[in-house]
């Protein structure tokens, strides 16, 4: 039995930006298979919206008890959308526990090629460049500081904040995608601090590579820097746990599904996919 089919979640309410495909459709699954209450969020209806709704439904209808199953659009670059969300979100279950911040936009937004092609900074056009940064580093603090203030007031709930791997962050030809990955982890690592003894807890998950998603363009030359892509399913290793009671009182982490080791115990999987913490990160 897999950590994730070992826990249940009957109960909680989780909120996932950008549930449409890839690794949001992957969790969302993983959430609701464990009995736990979903609603994904996308930019806009869309057939990978409606099409990952429909399947969490068919996976709510066979469970004894019956999670809720929602959908909701957000521009999650305009502050007033994403507090609606959240509001929403509160309203449609009651409360939120949990808020995954996993929307985001990649450089595919900057080139088709940035896999195989390095673009030089000075060649993204500025409005992509704001694209990125908007989506992936404001969107989730617009979300964020909406569900704080909620989870504050109830004494309890968890931010998991979706990033990148560190190698990515400052690799050639990544920016602004990498800048703005890391940009979130810092911002992580202070919400953590932020919030501590509130009962709110805020951590960080990845992949630990490049995933087979949308992010990665097609065709003969489709890879990751490092010459492979991670399956998107591997997100549910740790999805689970972390919005599960056990990681309760875990904050201000970075965990790496790659390294996450599906068929040990919960907490042991837990320890051996976080990254050691340093007291001064050195980026140069």
């Amino acid at each position: 039995m897999t950590v994730e089919n070992s826990i249940s979640l009957e109960g909680r309410s989780i909120l996932i930006t950008g549930g449409s495909r890839g690794l949001g459709s992957e969790m969302a699954q993983a959430l609701v298979e464990a009995g736990a209450d979903v609603m994904i969020s996308g930019r806009r209806h869309s057939s990978a919206l409606s099409g990952t709704y429909t399947k969490l439904k068919k996976i709510a209808h066979g469970l004894d008890v019956k999670p809720k199953i929602y959908q909701c659009f957000a521009d999650l670059t305009d502050n007033h959308a994403c507090e609606a969300l959240v509001v929403n979100a509160i309203k449609s279950f009651g409360k939120l526990d949990v808020l995954i911040n996993n929307a985001g936009l990649g450089m595919r937004q900057v080139s088709e090629k940035f896999n195989i092609e390095p673009t030089r900074f000075w060649d993204t056009e500025p409005e992509d460049w704001c694209s990125i940064i908007d989506t992936n580093l404001n969107g989730a603090f617009f979300t964020a500081r909406i569900a704080a203030k909620h989870m504050v007031s109830r004494g309890s709930g968890k931010i998991i904040n979706i990033s990148t791997s560190a190698q990515t962050m400052v690799r050639q030809g990544y920016a602004p995608y990498g800048p703005s990955k890391a940009a979130l982890e810092a911002a992580s690592r202070i919400w953590a601090q932020d919030l501590q003894n509130t009962g709110v807890t805020v951590n960080v998950y990845l992949p630990g590579g490049a995933s087979d998603t949308d992010f990665i363009p097609g065709g003969v030359d489709r890879r990751g820097a490092d010459g492979n892509l991670l399956p998107a399913s591997i997100m549910r290793r740790g999805a689970v746990w972390l919005s599960s009671a056990l990681s309760d009182g875990v904050t201000g982490g970075r965990f790496i599904a790659r390294e996450w080791d599906d068929t040990a115990a919960s907490q042991v999987a837990a320890a051996g996919a976080r990254s050691k913490s340093c007291e001064a990160p050195i980026i140069m």
